[in-house]
């Protein structure tokens, strides 16, 4: 224990400066997504509040950061339109919770070792392309949308694009203004020279760059009001000025739903996909984390499930690890979950207390975050990286981005991973056996596993064994054959006298059925194997 407090407050600096900046990004986020589903607009601070007070303690990982996801934001909009009560969806997402804790007790998080490195890593590069492609309308000033920020083209690929080329169109010169000198900040920020100077290093550049918009905004409004940002282009939160209005914003389930079959069906979809949300966020976490630590899935679920349990019971959103904050905070330099609760931490307090100065944030500020935090996630050089690796690497990388950008998260990686195990089959399929000549001589060698799926390429192997020749069929390095294989092998020895081949085997069980087939001639591996 000793240990890990002094592990936290030796990292403490950077881990305040990494909760700043995720809860500048976040505090937008929450109430976009709670607007885009339908819900009171306090259900998605209250969810951002328990992720990152609650959730973060609970969890396994240093650096998930915990809130409402945009990936839901369709399930629960339906669920409320189906039970006519925001209420009764708290009842089905306290079950969801319920569940999600089940889910982990049964060690469900095994699941997130089966996605493929190139699929989370796909998964990724395409959040960033998003990133890019939704925050440029916000950077111009053309603030259609708070949940487009991560929302996974959730409103499809043709919509994106039609408000990209829309923004482009309708430039606010202020908005611009201050998007590009916010991410010049940020680039500045990033380089060497700033990074020699301790104090200069210690400030946050996304920080930097929020105060350089709010500086702009105040001034232009009192001297140049042509260039000032409208209040379409700010931060909106409503101000609730003390503890007591706080507290009257909270909700409690309606448990008379209990009976309603609907709540049971909606809280598995709820669990169901949240839980996956939440896995492929932590996989892609531990890929971006400096210290590659690796997240006690089993833990995360029951995390999870405990995060909306109690979102459901004080009338929040759903919560699963959300890869674009979590992004958000290793950019910044988060080391430990200190961050994530000092994230949740501040959306309690300005909530409460600083709404009135945080509406003076302009959006542009934040897309020029966001903006940064895309290019690193996408970035020209992984793209070459992956290529350099093989078509088996680059391939279901390439097919993950794609298919996220024109489906959404769950879709995408869903073709992805299909993707994925073609490659990982085509490549066992090849490696299973090998088939080596000497002369007249020949040796079929079984390597590892060898499934039912190897049947053609074994009988390929068979048809090229020549007339009057002699055959080793090499066992002894396989840990498993498949009957199908076994009968293959079987049915070829029976007819290898026809060509006059004769056939011995290696490395086989004493009682296999194979025994009793061979044909008679003393096997030998000396010679065999030197050529193709």
């Amino acid at each position: 224990m000793k240990t890990q407090i002094r592990y936290y407050l030796g990292n403490l600096p950077r881990d305040l400066s990494a909760g700043i900046v995720v809860f500048l990004v976040a505090l937008p986020l929450c109430l976009g997504i709670a607007l885009a589903s339908g819900a009171p607009w306090f259900s998605g601070i209250i969810a951002g509040i328990v992720g990152g007070l609650i959730v973060s303690w609970m969890s396994g990982s240093q650096l998930s950061v915990s809130g409402p996801a945009a990936g839901l934001t369709v399930i629960v909009f339906t669920a409320i339109e189906t039970l006519g009560n925001f209420n009764a969806f708290l009842m089905s997402l306290v079950l969801a919770g319920i569940l999600q804790l089940g889910l982990g007790f049964f060690k469900a998080g095994a699941i997130a070792a089966f996605f493929p490195a190139s699929v989370i890593k796909g998964m990724l590069a395409a959040i960033g392309m998003i990133l890019i492609i939704k925050q440029i309308p916000h950077a111009t000033g053309y603030d259609a949308s708070y949940l487009g920020d991560e929302s996974y083209m959730r409103e499809t690929a043709k919509s994106s694009f039609f408000e990209l080329s829309q923004a482009l169109h309708g430039i606010s010169p202020g908005a611009t203004l201050v998007s590009v000198v916010a991410l010049m900040i940020l680039i500045i920020w990033e380089s060497r020279w700033v990074k020699q100077f301790a104090l200069l290093r210690s400030i946050p550049g996304p920080l930097l760059a929020v105060a350089w918009g709010i500086a702009y905004n105040t001034w232009t409004l009192q001297l140049a009001p042509d260039w000032a940002l409208g209040a379409e282009h700010l931060v909106s939160l409503p101000e609730l000025g003390s503890t007591r209005n706080f507290v009257y914003q909270l909700r409690l389930p309606d448990f008379s739903y209990l009976h309603n079959p609907k709540i049971y069906s909606i809280a598995v979809t709820l669990a169901i996909v949240a839980s996956l949300e939440t896995l492929l966020s932590v996989e892609a976490v531990d890929k971006l984390d400096p210290h590659k630590r690796v997240t006690p899935t089993n833990l995360e679920l029951k995390a999870q499930g405990m995060g909306n349990l109690i979102s459901g019971m004080l009338g929040g959103l759903p919560i699963t690890a959300v890869i674009v904050r979590s992004a958000a905070n290793i950019n910044a330099g988060g080391q430990t979950r200190l961050s994530c609760f000092f994230h949740g931490g501040l959306l309690l307090v300005s909530v409460v207390y600083f709404a009135h100065y945080l509406n003076m944030m302009p959006l542009a500020c934040l897309a020029a975050i966001l903006l940064q935090i895309g290019y690193k996630l996408a970035k020209p050089m992984l793209f070459i990286e992956f290529y350099r690796k093989g078509l088996n690497q680059f391939v279901p990388f390439v097919i993950t981005i794609f298919a996220i950008l024109l489906t959404d998260l769950l879709v995408g990686i869903a073709i992805g991973m299909a993707c994925g195990i073609f490659f990982v089959l085509r490549a066992d399929f090849h490696s299973a056996m090998t088939l080596t000549k000497h002369g007249r001589h020949y040796l079929l060698r079984l390597h590892k596993d060898v499934s039912f799926l190897n049947k053609s390429l074994l009988r390929n192997h068979f048809a090229g064994v020549a007339h009057d020749s002699d055959l080793i069929i090499d066992g002894s390095k396989a840990l498993f054959i498949d009957q199908d294989i076994l009968e293959t092998i079987a049915e070829f020895m029976i007819a290898a006298s026809d060509r006059n081949i004769n056939v011995a085997l290696q490395g086989f069980a004493g009682d296999s059925p194979l025994h009793g087939t061979s044909t008679s001639f003393v096997p030998s591996l000396a010679g065999v194997g030197g050529h193709a």
